[in-house]
């Protein structure tokens, strides 16, 4: 099964090294899954990182999260979160506030609109992502995300 990678991408030699196959694998495979989530969401008018912000802030509750606790929780990491936020914002999908302890401190949270958003969309997702990777299977998938963890631990373990 591996090597289908060459012919997608129409590679005409083989890979040097085994492990770049790999990391272009993810690559790939990433986004592909990305597309297929955009096309997804395009009806609700969200895009990856804002649905990305949403379910976070939705999982901060009345808390709420502020722009830096937003940014180290995202999984595809945006250098202009303030503007990702003020799209929400201006669509009514979030509020903002000043901290009352500190006013320098601006608190985001989910507004009823964007939970009423987010509650439209999680059937449909999960309906996406059990048609794209439930075949797979349970214990495979397990072992996936067991390697992907361990190949992020090795990377942070550099980045150090």
């Amino acid at each position: 099964m591996a090597g289908k990678l060459i012919a997608e991408i129409q590679q005409t030699k083989p890979f040097d090294l085994v492990e770049e196959e790999a990391v272009l694998n993810i690559a790939r495979t990433a986004e592909v899954l990305v597309q297929s989530m955009a096309a997804l969401l395009r009806p609700y008018e969200l895009s990856h990182t804002q649905y990305n912000v949403l379910r976070i802030l939705r999982g901060a509750g009345e808390t709420g999260a502020t722009c830096s606790e937003i940014g180290e929780r995202m999984i595809s990491h945006d250098p202009d979160i303030t503007r990702l936020l003020d799209r929400l914002e201006s669509r009514g999908l979030i509020a903002r506030e000043r901290s009352k302890e500190d006013r320098r401190v601006v608190v985001t949270r989910i507004a009823p609109e964007g939970l009423r958003l987010l509650s439209g969309i999680d059937e449909p997702l999960r309906n996406f992502l059990r048609g794209r990777l439930g075949g797979i299977g349970k214990q495979s998938l397990s072992a996936l995300i067991d390697r992907l963890e361990e190949i992020r631990e090795r990377i942070k373990g550099d980045l150090k």
